[in-house]
């Protein structure tokens, strides 16, 4: 967040004769007053770099572990080389191909789509007005400590700074997610049920049958733009985010992408262990067996869980030696 009048004490008389000050130092230290986060780039320009960078950056670095030849990554290899050669139906140079394109597409479109929000807000104004709303609420739960204005003062302080600095962020960007989860299943969901839509769109990111990093972003032109680019553009949209707030949503979710398609199942991995969907849980769905199973992309599960949509590696396993013992008799 940013802004240009945030230098001054403000305080305001509440409806109970409560009065209650914040300053320039109620800031986490996630703030910034600077007009812009990189010098000599405007905020919404950095966020349509951000993810771009973040996509590269994590593709080349499971790129260089899929290429080092660590004899101890092996027992976290999903697959091993030689099946990602076999299995997969399109080049390397085309997935980068494709991969760059959509990126172009998606900047473009935030581009014309953002607006450098967020500048010139009065966080002591709006820090008030936090305080106003929650007050009732500090009055009843503090109850007859609340009678002594100092204490209620310092806890109605507390209150509305956590709130304002910490509750709502935290809220839109997890809210944001769960617009992105829920855009992403029925969409990707449908495109499998519809076989026309399978076969002249989604298909392509099923060329990769063993995913890996920087195959994340392989799809067909138009599937890039509507399931990613515009369930991104809706999140951001619908939760009033500013444009800090859009750039680390949109970093992270691309870190996300990343790390779903890169291959590995790593326990020390903190992408894979913020929710179920993960590596593996992805790869599930790249395998033909389980390829109507894991739609849910790209941090949570729960419309799998909820739709019956959800294959575990057990249940693919099992699958699978029924399949052989059925190939046998």
């Amino acid at each position: 967040m940013t802004s240009s009048n945030y230098t001054q004490t403000s305080c305001s008389l509440l409806n109970t004769n409560t009065s209650v000050c914040f300053s320039p130092t109620d800031a986490p230290f996630y703030y910034s007053s600077k007009p812009v986060l990189v010098e000599g780039i405007a905020d919404p320009i950095l966020t349509l770099a951000a993810p771009i960078i973040a996509y590269w950056v994590s593709s080349l670095l499971f790129h260089f572990l899929d290429i080092s030849g660590w004899k101890w990554l092996d027992k976290y290899r999903l697959h091993d080389s030689e099946e990602v050669k076999k299995k997969n139906l399109v080049s390397r140079t085309e997935v980068v191909i494709a991969v760059i394109f959509q990126q172009v597409v998606q900047t473009a479109l935030g581009y014309v789509w953002l607006e450098d929000r967020g500048i010139n807000v009065d966080h002591l104004e709006k820090m008030q007005d936090v305080a106003s709303w929650v007050e009732p609420l500090v009055r009843f739960v503090s109850g007859e400590a609340g009678e002594d204005k100092r204490v209620k003062t310092l806890v109605l302080h507390e209150v509305a700074y956590y709130m304002y600095w910490w509750v709502i962020p935290t809220m839109q960007l997890l809210m944001a997610m769960f617009i992105i989860d829920t855009w992403q299943y029925f969409l990707h969901r449908f495109m499998h049920v519809n076989k026309w839509f399978y076969k002249r769109f989604h298909s392509w990111h099923h060329r990769l049958y063993v995913p890996y990093a920087f195959g994340a972003l392989y799809n067909h032109p138009l599937e890039g733009f509507a399931l990613d680019s515009l369930g991104a553009a809706l999140a951001e949209y619908l939760t009033g985010m500013t444009t800090r707030q859009a750039l680390v949503l949109f970093t992270v979710s691309t870190f996300k992408t990343v790390d779903d398609h890169c291959g590995y199942k790593l326990p020390f991995d903190p992408l894979q262990l913020m929710s179920g969907n993960n590596a593996d849980y992805h790869d599930i769905h790249h395998q033909q067996i389980g390829i109507k199973s894991n739609f849910a992309q790209p941090f949570f599960i729960h419309w799998d869980v909820l739709l019956g949509t959800r294959m575990t590696r057990e249940e693919l396993e099992l699958r699978r030696r029924k399949g052989k013992g059925e190939k046998a008799q």
